[in-house]
């Protein structure tokens, strides 16, 4: 990359960063803090994983009904597959904009808390707040690493299920469904992985949820 190139990335994430503390400044003012917009955002990440869940098991089912069901036209097959795909693909991209989200507020959180204990006169305080700060960073490192945990599950599954889609659409005959016949003990297994590591990272998320409203 060129230095001009290096130059427009830096500019542009400088811009993004003023555009948040600005976003975050406004929320402030009408006593929305930052604090606040985490616990939100934590909550539609972990929304979005549980509807995330619940589509990747529709798409196992379709599958599942697509290689078994026998009077069926194969080009309506190929259609309910590949809608369960690209729905499915926009679950995982709802997943990963909402960890996102989540590490955006949470840095700037976290680094105003950091900040914010130089102000404190009574050491016995700035003490006491900082074992907090650190505790409740323990516990987001914890919940972060689980929402990307399920979040990279997601991709194995979806790049089984668009290679499975584009085999169908390219061969619309029988010995493309026996094909596919031969993939359903992968997918199965790739799914329930997935529904297991979303089950445990909305655990975390509800962990981290009571962690905020206990503090």
């Amino acid at each position: 990359m060129n230095s001009i190139g290096r130059a427009a990335l830096v500019l542009a994430a400088l811009l993004l960063a003023g555009c948040q503390s600005a976003y975050y400044s406004a929320m402030e003012q009408v006593g929305i803090h930052k604090r606040d917009i985490m616990a939100d955002r934590v909550e539609e990440a972990r929304d979005a994983q549980g509807e995330a869940r619940d589509q990747f098991k529709s798409a196992l089912e379709r599958y599942r009904s697509v290689v078994t069901v026998e009077d069926q036209p194969l080009a309506d097959k190929y259609d309910e597959l590949n809608s369960e795909y690209e729905a499915s693909r926009d679950a995982a991209t709802e997943v990963s904009d909402r960890i996102a989200a989540v590490e955006s507020v949470s840095e700037a959180l976290f680094d105003e808390w950091r900040e914010e204990l130089k102000l404190y006169s009574n050491a016995s305080l700035r003490k006491q707040s900082q074992s907090k700060l650190v505790a409740t960073e323990r516990k987001y490192q914890s919940l972060i690493k689980a929402m990307r945990r399920s979040e990279a599950r997601m991709q194995p599954v979806l790049s089984v299920l668009q290679d499975q889609v584009l085999f169908l659409k390219h061969n619309l005959n029988a010995r493309a469904i026996d094909a596919l016949k031969g993939e359903l003990k992968t997918i199965q297994t790739d799914v329930g992985r997935l529904v297991a590591e979303m089950e445990r990272s909305i655990a975390e998320s509800e962990a981290f949820l009571k962690t905020l409203q206990e503090g």
